[in-house]
């Protein structure tokens, strides 16, 4: 991975970090000033946004520290299982709490349900996210596991010279 490509990655993860730090806080603030409710019950909504954001920014970290590990050459190791497995449990987290926004804004789409399944085929794409991320670990784990071995050969070979 090229210095310029890993610069530009960290610097759309750094602004995407920021950027989920700022909707919790207005969310905090939100929550502490005690905004006037609307149609909706805001402040469930509000609780589980910041909870979506701390899933992203789960992400967010474990998506940096594995381009760290490729930086160094170092991805094709058991210590990269470790952080896939949390992005995919952050990833399904974040589904989770997507349902939950659903469920609570369905009452408000009664007269037009079709919203509602829509972010329910949202929470689903969501959740496909997470399926691919699982496979790409698999693909991770069968390069590891040939590099291993790679390195047991090459080991005998040395040997044997």
């Amino acid at each position: 991975m090229g210095n310029l490509t890993v610069r530009a990655l960290r610097a759309v993860l750094a602004v995407v970090l920021a950027g989920t730090v700022f909707v919790q806080a207005s969310m905090v603030w939100a929550l502490a000033t005690g905004e006037r409710e609307g149609t909706l019950p805001l402040t469930p909504l509000r609780v589980i946004t910041i909870l979506g954001m701390v899933a992203a920014q789960v992400v967010l970290v474990c998506v940096w520290r594995l381009v760290t590990m490729v930086r160094r050459g170092t991805v094709f190791s058991h210590a990269a299982f470790r952080y896939v497995d949390v992005v995919i449990g952050a990833i399904v987290t974040a589904a989770l709490a997507w349902f939950a926004v659903t469920l609570v804004n369905a009452p408000a789409q009664r007269d037009d349900p079709g919203v509602t399944l829509i972010m329910g085929g949202v929470g689903v794409a969501i959740l496909g996210v997470a399926l691919i991320v699982l496979v790409l670990r698999m693909l991770l784990a069968q390069a590891v596991a040939r590099d291993v071995e790679a390195a047991r050969m090459q080991a005998e070979l040395d040997e044997v010279i």
